[in-house]
């Protein structure tokens, strides 16, 4: 789609959701440009253009003449899917619009189910009607089995789910009341406030740790075991480096190579080479473990690991996307063994230039294994020695001269790198992460905060580098060749105009329109940094965000300010680039192309599993940080406002980022409404307000582990 085409898509996105506010007023095109701050010649045409495409398909109608209202006349039934908010509402997406589906209007639908809707006209909104169930999405739910006599239910009104699960005597076998358990979804029968549900399996008493991880997993539909034949496929892989395949590859066994990952890291599945050529250039090798050359297209465990399509990362474990025998053993770049690998080098001068670039299979030696905090500490300290504070074992070491200056030159390049991508208009999320230190029964004894450094963003360039110009070298063939690229569109102009009116209110300012964009978000970032409204501002603007996802049609990367990008550095983890490596090994060897559609599906199918582990990780962060907040009810922390809804406030603990809530029932000195265009809750007789972003000192008032939530009062 060219920028003119995406540009008019998101202009008639935000003149629908102008008119959908203001539904029952009748507006003019020069009204509606200063509502949007459009003041040129060319924007105004583009409103007319759009005014006229939507009162042709009827979306608008003309009231008087050049003025236009919106329209639902008539009742239209459409397919769409549903989606489930935790307020027991529904929301439904029918083209770039959102319609609520109010909980009475449902009609048994639940979330993730594809059904037909019509459209109503109620007072200022339009709200969205569930006609028919044409699919049921028929996932897993958990919840809590409340055991009677003769049935039972399971009590999993939570989140998505609005309602509980009837389980009748024949299906409670030897479940015990009180256990947490998953339970499938039968039938909804006519007449009935509740549906029919089988139980598939008991996941222990609640509230044990083991207990919630594995519940978050099945509420997400991710596996956590792996079936015994795609064991035993992957243990009768061979272990040995064959000489025989060794001839096939390019041979970097005597080139210094290392790694270097976070303390913690089990599984190593890329590598950096370095070798100096000359005063002014240096040859760079980014060696990415060969998981490939093992799983092969249509073995169980490719298609094991097509279902998963990612590695989830929760607090207390990794959920491996291949078994530990390949992820942990095969497929590990660990020091002092030989791997096989797949690798992207270059030859860089002093500058970060890309002088020449190579692709192929490869067989490596990787001669040492750094930490971060190893590295950073040489980055930071200008010396080869590694104290026994920071060193891996435990001892005071040091490293060579060779590998002191390979380090030394990377981080320089690096530096560069980043440069360039900034100077072409790169976000920069320096978003502090929330991490624990958890006991013997894997429960947090304390919250700390990672931040990035010089050692992270040395590799982060460097793998960035490699995604870059793999993607842009198959990109760029004429005629084209399908590929699976990681695209990122640009942010949503609505969303843009909401942040600018929000941080307004905090002394910022924020230009949304023209061409530099991004450099006002990060100048925004940086204005920010620091300040006790940052991480409600970050995340603010985060969701102005698109979704970065996986597609063969390229439309760039707008986060990174790059027009070809894929991911080929993490095939132990991420399918995409199990693909990808698939792909550049065919194109360089000549072989037949992948059908784009299959791919497109592959991209598709793999987007989504990554959507459901990010939401499962979080989903573990919270519930370790209700686990951290459990004996510490009645204490006061000082905090800030980091959401505001209909139901309450959120409030972000500043010195552990605990996340909960003040509910509105429970503020008793007055009647508050919620403002939403304020991003506030105002009292009715005092008019005292709580706004997005405020301090506030609060008091724990109770946390729940098994339902999972942590609700704070005010202190005054």
């Amino acid at each position: 789609m060219s920028k003119n085409k995406n540009n008019l898509k998101r202009l008639e996105s935000r003149i629908l959701s102008f008119f959908k506010s203001n539904s029952s007023k009748v507006y003019n095109y020069k009204q509606i440009a200063s509502f949007l701050e459009i003041k040129d010649t060319k924007g105004r045409n583009n409103i007319i253009f759009v005014l006229n495409k939507l009162e042709k398909n009827k979306i608008i109608s003309t009231k008087f003449r050049g003025k236009y209202q919106f329209n639902i006349s008539q009742k239209k039934i459409k397919e769409v899917d549903l989606m489930i908010l935790p307020s027991g509402k529904g929301i439904v997406k029918l083209d770039t619009e959102e319609f609520i589906v109010p909980n009475k209007k449902l009609n048994k639908a639940l979330d993730g189910d594809r059904v037909s809707i019509s459209l109503h006209k109620k007072k200022h909104v339009v709200e969205a009607h569930v006609e028919k169930i044409i699919k049921r999405n028929k996932k897993e739910y958990v919840g809590i089995l409340e055991r009677q006599k003769d049935f039972g239910f399971v009590l999993c009104k939570k989140g998505k789910m609005y309602t509980d699960l009837f389980i009748p005597k024949s299906e409670l076998k030897n479940y015990n009341d009180g256990d947490k358990v998953v339970a499938l979804f039968k039938e909804w029968n006519d007449g009935r406030d509740t549906p029919n549900g089988t139980i598939i399996k008991s996941l222990g008493n609640p509230g044990e740790t083991q207990t919630e991880i594995h519940s978050i997993l099945h509420e997400y539909g991710l596996p956590y075991s792996f079936m015994k034949p795609v064991i035993k496929e992957a243990k009768s892989l061979s272990k040995e480096i064959e000489f025989e395949e060794i001839k096939k590859r390019r041979d970097f066994r005597d080139t210094l190579t290392f790694t270097i990952d976070p303390i913690t890291a089990k599984d190593f599945d890329d590598a950096i080479s370095f070798r100096k050529i000359d005063n002014n250039l240096n040859e760079v090798g980014i060696h990415i473990a060969d998981v490939s050359h093992y799983v092969q297209p249509n073995s169980l465990l490719d298609k094991e690991a097509y279902e998963r399509a990612t590695s989830v990362y929760l607090v207390d474990r990794v959920v491996p996307m291949l078994p530990e025998v390949i992820s942990n053993g095969l497929c590990s770049l660990r020091p002092k063994e030989e791997k096989y690998t797949f690798s992207a080098v270059f030859i860089l001068d002093n500058n970060g230039r890309v002088k020449k670039e190579w692709y192929g299979k490869s067989v490596i030696y990787s001669d040492h294994r750094f930490s971060y905090e190893e590295v950073q500490f040489m980055i930071e300290n200008k010396t080869n020695k590694v104290d026994t504070k920071t060193s891996l074992t435990g001892k005071e070491y040091k490293v060579s001269s060779k590998v002191y200056e390979a380090i030394s030159t990377l981080n320089r390049q690096a530096k560069k790198l980043r440069k360039q991508r900034m100077d072409s208009g790169a976000i920069s999320f320096d978003r502090v992460e929330v991490g624990f230190n958890l006991d013997d029964r894997n429960k947090p004894e304390k919250v700390f905060f990672k931040s990035s450094k010089d050692s992270n963003k040395l590799i982060e360039e460097f793998m960035l580098l490699a995604n870059k110009k793999v993607a842009a070298f198959i990109g760029k063939q004429k005629p084209a060749y399908p590929f699976v690229y990681r695209i990122h569109d640009d942010p949503d102009e609505e969303k843009l105009y909401n942040l600018k009116q929000t941080i307004s209110a905090f002394g910022y300012s924020f230009n949304p329109k023209g061409k530099n964009v991004s450099k006002e978000i990060n100048k925004l970032l940086k204005d920010c940094n620091g300040s006790r409204e940052q991480n409600m501002i970050d995340t603010l603007t985060l969701r102005t965000m698109s979704k970065a996802e996986y597609t063969t049609n390229n439309i760039g990367h707008y986060g990174l300010a790059f027009s070809h990008y894929t991911h080929f550095t993490s095939p132990i983890r991420r399918y995409p680039d199990v693909l990808v490596h698939r792909l550049l090994h065919s194109f360089i060897e000549k072989k037949r192309q992948q059908q784009q559609q299959a791919l497109e599906e592959a991209c598709k199918h793999s987007s989504q599993r990554e959507q459901l582990a990010t939401k499962a990780e979080r989903d573990s962060i919270k519930y370790m940080q209700i686990i951290f907040m459990e004996d510490k009810v009645g204490l006061e922390f000082n905090g800030i406002i980091s959401g505001v809804t209909d139901r309450g406030m959120y409030v972000e603990i500043i010195e552990n980022k605990c996340e909960g809530m003040i509910r509105l029932v429970d503020l008793k000195e007055d009647y508050f409404n919620f403002d939403m265009q304020n991003h506030a809750i105002v009292g009715e007789r005092t008019k005292k307000s709580y706004r997005l972003g405020d301090p506030i000192r609060i008091k724990v008032s109770k946390v729940n582990v098994i339902r999972r939530f942590l609700d704070f009062i005010p202190v005054e």
